[in-house]
């Protein structure tokens, strides 16, 4: 496991070793953190706000993306999540339960 700590963030970035096995292990995450933007919404409003962070605190409990792909979650236009999101039916979605 290669790591980098980001100077802006202080956010400490887990990269896997680019192995084929290391591939599934990020796609499997990609998938997740898309699923996560699209069903959670505490986790998207969060990343609405700063996705540095919504995603730093993913990579600290142990997903693996590397920069570009965080670079490439950021770069999607942001009213997507919520389009997105406003599709799914809301039995699959965790809704907020902040007031």
């Amino acid at each position: 496991m290669n790591a980098t700590r980001s100077a802006s963030s202080g956010v400490l970035f887990a990269f896997p070793r680019s192995t084929e096995a290391g591939l599934v292990v990020t796609q499997r995450c990609i998938e997740s953190v898309i699923g996560r933007l699209v069903t959670d919404e505490d986790f998207r409003a969060m990343f609405l706000n700063d996705p540095h962070q919504a995603l730093g605190e993913l990579l600290e409990r142990g997903t693996h993306l590397s920069h570009g792909e965080i670079a490439a979650l950021i770069a999607i236009d942001s009213t997507l999540w919520e389009r997105v999101a406003a599709e799914i039916d809301p039995r699959l979605q965790k809704a907020s339960l902040k007031t």
